[in-house]
């Protein structure tokens, strides 16, 4: 145990990638070995390779308590999982039918086939938020939770209304630790970007440093801040331009990028000093098409080491 820790860290700095079961990840047959043909090997597998992971699954769907309880029972006892919030918290729209059956059910025939968080019933809503927070529990109770990723909306603007979202989220996830990203450039246009620093500070939530493309509306700077002495987060999303705001069914379509070393030793020296503010750096790289993720965090440990 020891040593796996010490290969796979680099003094306080953690480094993962977001999601390990992208179907295009086990479809290029690079990173998993052949007799890895089940979700527990995989992750068991992905466990001895890197320290940490994003799960993303939980943004598309619920989780539930029993897959928390198995993540936590697969993984080493150091292990930690960063956990997506589910996107109807965040603001994006979402499906009833990925929604629970009772309350599915609650919602009655007539629901609308887009949801969206300021539409939902406050008890159903609460019900959801309960949910979500019994699903992390045996995360928890294992000391594997890091932060509960919240990825809010690129609609979701610096204004009192996207502010009190974000004041509601953090008081309906009271006791856990929260990460917020941003994908609107209001947020850092200008003298708010101090503000936001100072917003997310007040709250105690970790600001995500964020690495991708820019000029999009709905991209922002890369700002090397810590606010939560805790924990600092670092995400990758690569830089393609030409793939950032195309649909498609898989994320992985949109994030397709392989960083080079040059771009990954340019951060080097910022990574280092944030890590000397915080008590833990995570890096997650979000480039999840095939191996890309594997691969570029494994060289960004090498130039860190």
């Amino acid at each position: 145990m020891v040593a796996q820790l010490y290969i796979n860290t680099v003094g306080n700095i953690l480094i993962g990638s977001a999601s390990w079961t992208d179907k295009t990840l086990i479809d290029c047959g690079r990173f998993y070995p052949k007799d890895c043909k089940s979700a527990e090997a995989r992750l068991r597998h992905y466990a001895t390779q890197f320290p940490m992971v994003e799960v993303d699954s939980s943004y598309y769907g619920m989780p539930t308590p029993a897959n928390a309880q198995l993540w936590a029972e697969r993984t080493p006892q150091d292990f930690i999982f960063n956990v997506k919030a589910f996107r109807l918290f965040t603001g994006h729209q979402t499906s009833p039918i990925v929604l629970h059956k009772d309350l599915q059910q609650a919602l009655g025939p007539d629901a609308p086939k887009t949801l969206y968080y300021k539409d939902m019933p406050k008890e159903i809503a609460d019900e959801l938020w309960r949910r979500f927070s019994e699903a992390l529990e045996p995360l928890r109770q294992a000391g594997k939770l890091g932060a509960v990723h919240f990825q809010f909306a690129p609609w979701l603007l610096r204004n009192r209304e996207g502010m009190a979202h974000v004041e509601h989220c953090v008081e309906k996830m009271q006791g856990q630790q929260l990460s917020v990203e941003f994908r609107n450039k209001s947020w850092f246009d200008g003298d708010n970007l101090r503000k936001t620093i100072d917003f997310e500070r007040g709250l105690g939530v970790v600001h995500t440093i964020v690495d991708g493309p820019q000029g999009f509306a709905n991209c922002v700077p890369r700002v090397w801040e810590v606010t939560q002495p805790s924990v600092a987060l670092l995400r990758l999303h690569g830089r393609n331009s030409d793939t950032w705001n195309i649909k498609g069914p898989a994320s992985s379509s949109r994030f397709n990028y392989w960083y080079s070393r040059e771009e990954l030793a340019a951060m080097v020296p910022e990574i280092h000093r944030v890590a000397g503010l915080a008590d833990s750096l995570h890096i997650v790289f979000n480039t999840n098409y095939e191996d890309q993720g594997q691969a570029n965090a494994r060289l960004m440990r090498q130039l860190l080491a």
